[in-house]
């Protein structure tokens, strides 16, 4: 696994944050458009301002830093069926390729450790580089659909209003071991 530079920091967004978390989100949303997995109003959509701030509050949207300290990605989760839920995970194209999204993957493993939850889970493309091989590579599995969980189904429905859910999967990974 890469290793994330040193200059570069992670900790808790801020309301301030979040107009730049937003330019993050619409430019590594565009790295989907040559897959056709994303519909045309899906990848131009954003995660709004409210939730932004809902996570802020409640401490689930983290924010990685570049060196003159402009927020270049970020990490939102929200607990779900007793796991932390992998909602988003979005670094600005400009800045991929340096560790940046393992290391606020890193942190999500961390912060369920310390909220003392047993599992992270998230829903991606199974076969799209930067999605299921990405988090393979950290440990997680596939879950199976037979034992996908109802909010897991529930989700699905939902995505499966702008995305491709057959080319998606949820996975897991046991925390206990980081």
């Amino acid at each position: 696994m890469q290793q994330i530079r040193s200059e570069y920091d992670i900790e808790p967004a801020l309301p301030e944050d979040i107009d730049r978390l937003i330019e993050v989100d619409l430019a590594a949303g565009q790295l989907f458009a040559p897959t056709g997995l994303l519909s045309d109003d899906a990848l131009h959509d954003h995660v709004p301002e409210a939730v932004m701030l809902q996570a802020i509050e409640a401490g689930d949207l983290l924010k990685i830093c570049a060196p003159d300290r402009t927020p270049v990605g970020f990490a939102l989760v929200s607990p779900r069926g007793g796991t932390l839920y992998l909602d988003q995970i979005s670094v600005h194209p400009d800045c991929g390729g340096k560790g940046l999204g393992t290391g606020l993957m890193r942190h999500v493993l961390q912060l369920a450790k310390q909220r003392r939850l047993k599992q992270v889970t998230l829903s991606t493309f199974r076969d799209v580089p930067w999605n299921g091989p990405f988090y393979g590579k950290l440990g997680f599995r596939e879950i199976p659909r037979k034992d996908m969980a109802d909010w897991m189904l529930e989700l699905e429905r939902i995505q499966a209003e702008s995305l491709d859910v057959s080319q998606r999967c949820f996975m897991v990974r046991k925390i206990g071991w980081l």
